[in-house]
């Protein structure tokens, strides 16, 4: 990632979900992506026989966020098929990969998500008042360990 004065705006990535083309990768068009996040849990541990009176830190397990893909609804139940065959125990984890753009929609960086799988899928709110709304579907995922990369 090249380091510049000016942030990148957060309106320009990709996300793919699958391995690299072909019929399996699902169609990722999404307009929001949250929950992109990773924690590691300490422990507080000290000997008897240490001379100073204060507790160390030690790194034990680590755990990613649940992230949130939404998308205006398409008509393509590949989303919804993921979740139904991890409903029925099929394990089909997948790569899950959010690439971040810059202006002229080069890769600046990008969040791999490892064995991800998902958690929640929620279809649209409809309201017959008319208006301009979106139908919008949501997928919640998880995933064994988010890695952040440089493009």
């Amino acid at each position: 990632m090249a380091v510049r004065d000016n942030p990148y705006g957060a309106f320009n990535f990709m996300v793919k979900l699958g391995d690299a083309g072909g019929e399996d990768q699902i169609v990722a068009g999404f307009s929001d992506v949250s929950g992109l996040g990773s924690e590691v849990k300490f422990s507080e541990y000290r000997n008897g026989n240490d001379k100073e009176n204060h507790v160390r830190k030690i790194p034990n397990i680590n755990s990613t966020d649940e992230v949130t893909l939404k998308r205006g609804l398409i008509g393509d139940l590949r989303l919804f098929t993921w979740l139904k065959a991890t409903r029925e125990g099929l394990y089909s984890p997948q790569t899950v990969t959010i690439t971040l753009l810059d202006e002229a929609r080069a890769p600046v960086c990008r969040w791999v998500l490892l064995a991800a799988q998902p958690k929640k899928w929620m279809g649209p709110t409809l309201a017959g008042k008319g208006g301009g709304e979106v139908a919008m579907e949501e997928l919640h995922l998880v995933a064994e360990r988010i890695d952040f990369q440089s493009a």
